[in-house]
């Protein structure tokens, strides 16, 4: 059996790896992108420029990945970072289900938590809980710490604090703990 898949977020750090890998997998048909531009001509690729605040129907679909996200500095504000990581990517989620997609993948972030007093974090928080009351079958959400990888090819500024966060973390990281156990709600969603 083949799926039909749609990933907004295919341009960033993250997206364009499971872009690769939904290219790859030979049980996928068709992936529609959806993003703010196109991406690059690739196999099984069908490149949707949408308006994330008014989006069109979309084609059928078997499933949906989330990896919509920015940080508030690139964002400009709180509010443009929300209309984005929590507005848009719950509006792919809705326009999916209606689509007939029952299986969802969110790249979140660790630490996310909609009580928290961090915006980011609350944010991230916030989708998760707003995902998993839509009755996907499955949801699974991804909370990956900081982000390492080759953000000047994307066209995005490098982060020196990252790097220093980086270079602490693999010094550090062994020593330490993971306090971010997975979650699930009892209707096939994990936070992993």
């Amino acid at each position: 059996m083949t799926r039909s898949v749609a990933l907004a977020g295919a341009t960033g750090l993250v997206g364009r790896e499971i872009l690769r890998g939904l290219v790859a997998d030979p049980s996928v048909a068709a992936i529609h992108v959806l993003g703010r531009r196109k991406v690059e001509a690739l196999p099984k690729v069908t490149s949707h420029v949408v308006d994330f605040r008014a989006l069109p129907a979309l084609p059928r679909l078997d499933e949906v990945y989330l990896a919509l996200g920015t940080t508030i500095k690139t964002a400009g504000s709180q509010e443009a970072f929300r209309a984005l990581d929590f507005d848009a990517n719950l509006a792919v989620a809705k326009a999916a289900l209606s689509a007939g997609a029952l299986r969802a993948g969110l790249v979140s972030a660790m630490g996310a938590n909609a009580n928290s007093r961090i915006f980011y974090s609350r944010v991230k928080g916030e989708l998760e809980d707003a995902l998993a009351a839509l009755p996907f079958e499955s949801l699974v959400i991804a909370r990956p710490s900081m982000l390492a990888g080759d953000r000047e090819s994307l066209g995005q500024p490098a982060r020196g604090g990252e790097a220093i966060a980086l270079a602490v973390s693999r010094l550090l990281g062994p020593l330490l703990l993971s306090g971010d156990m997975p979650r699930s709600s009892g209707r096939g969603t994990a936070a992993i």
